[in-house]
């Protein structure tokens, strides 16, 4: 925890240099508005809050969330006196500090720990999404160019599914627009819920070993690095009407660019490079996965939200088919090496490992460099893509949940006795 926090304020410090530097909006400084100003945004604050929560006993949770709720009324109302716009986020930043202090302060033993480690996990969620601000800033000044017309070149294997769900998307109506949308915005509504049930007994029966809140701070952390290794902005953007003139047409998702010869295309310094992998993608993918145990209606609310935003992402022009397919692989290839610590490194868990971070990089390789023959060759193209990450999903089933958690215990105490 520690360890955490030091980097997280690191991170923070680094990241307010850097805004200072390019002219963007510093997490320090966004931070600070969180708790006196108008937050920048209402869910991340109160997600943080209400996982934070899980480590309390249930009349100290429904105390701190009137306090938190309490706060925020008053902040509404003094912004909505003074004609600012109404978002939600004060109360529980400032009474999730307030929690921290008094734990360390006050408390001790397993009843401090336990409520200090799920305090850190909010805070990391709140640093995190603050700092990840500030880096889609750096990918747009790091990186002039793009390499959507690669992308969208190699799409034409997986026949550019975002045109054609973003034509059916138009076609269905504002309802199922607005239904994907508001999922695909308030992803860490659904990670909290899963979160939650997860850690519910972690008060009365300690700690899980793995639960969703590692692998969505690891894909957090690995994945941005590749947004400028590999940047790309979208097609609502470098095809579409949000390319601020910048777009090579646009005609998305109206009409499906020509197969030409691709080539980085230069693009504004305000724009996130933040398509490659598609995150969203990876994020719903893990909250599925960790919903597979759980009750029927977790189980159902797991897949439902993992349909929507894959239909978001693509609906919407914020991603490339083929960016699905990275992002889900990279999922996997985390998941694999963070699930069943008990386990140990035994060869399946490496065979999986080094399958998924195989097929990452000939995927980006290949995008890269066989663009151009992907697209004249769209059959066997096609084939090789989805039947690479189907045969990387059937090897994470079979590796992970072809049998039961008993079985496995079973197995890792055989294993330890010799």
């Amino acid at each position: 925890m520690w360890g955490a926090a030091a980097a997280a304020i690191f991170a923070l410090v680094g990241g307010e240099l850097m805004a200072a530097h390019i002219s963007a909006l510093g997490p320090l400084t966004s931070l600070v508005r969180d708790y006196a100003g108008t937050p920048k945004s209402a869910t991340t604050p109160w997600a943080g809050f209400l996982l934070a929560l899980v480590g309390f006993a249930n009349r100290e949770r429904i105390a701190a969330l009137a306090a938190a709720v309490g706060i925020d009324a008053i902040f509404v109302t003094v912004r909505t006196l003074e004609g600012r716009p109404f978002t939600v986020g004060n109360g529980p930043t400032i009474v999730l500090t307030a929690l921290a202090a008094l734990v360390v302060l006050r408390w001790s033993g397993t009843r401090r720990r336990t409520a200090l480690r799920t305090i850190t996990f909010g805070a990391l969620l709140i640093f995190a999404t603050k700092v990840s601000e500030i880096w889609l800033d750096i990918t747009a000044w790091a990186c002039p160019t793009v390499l959507d017309p690669y992308v969208e070149l190699a799409d034409h294997a997986l026949g550019n599914p975002s045109w054609l769900v973003g034509q059916a998307l138009d076609a269905a109506g504002p309802i199922p627009l607005g239904v994907v949308r508001w999922v695909y915005f308030e992803l860490p509504l659904a990670a909290i819920v899963v979160a939650a049930w997860q850690l519910r007994h972690v008060t009365t029966r300690g700690w899980p070993r793995h639960y969703l809140v590692r692998t969505f701070l690891t894909l957090g952390l690995v994945g941005p690095i590749w947004y400028v290794v590999f940047p790309v902005v979208g097609p609502i953007l470098a095809y579409g009407p949000m390319g601020h003139g910048f777009e090579i047409a646009n005609i998305w998702p109206d009409a499906i660019p020509t197969a030409e010869p691709p080539a980085p295309l230069a693009f504004d310094a305000i724009t996130p490079r933040n398509c490659m992998p598609s995150l969203h993608t990876a994020w719903a993918l893990s909250l599925f996965i960790h919903s597979r145990r759980g009750p029927a209606w977790l189980r159902w609310g797991g897949a439902f939200w993992l349909v929507c935003t894959l239909i978001a992402t693509l609906g919407l022009g914020a991603h490339y088919g083929i960016d699905l397919v990275v992002g889900a692989t990279l999922c996997l290839t985390v998941e694999s090496a963070l699930r069943d610590p008990d386990r140990g490194w035994d060869r399946a868990r490496v065979r999986l490992v080094a399958a998924g971070a195989a097929l990452f990089a000939a995927l980006l390789l290949g995008i890269r460099y066989g663009a151009e023959i992907m697209a004249a060759h769209p059959v066997p193209a096609c084939g090789t893509v989805l039947g690479a990450l189907a045969a990387l999903v059937a090897l994470f089933y079979r590796t992970w949940f072809a049998t039961t958690p008993s079985e496995v215990d079973t197995a890792a105490r055989q294993l330890a006795g010799r």
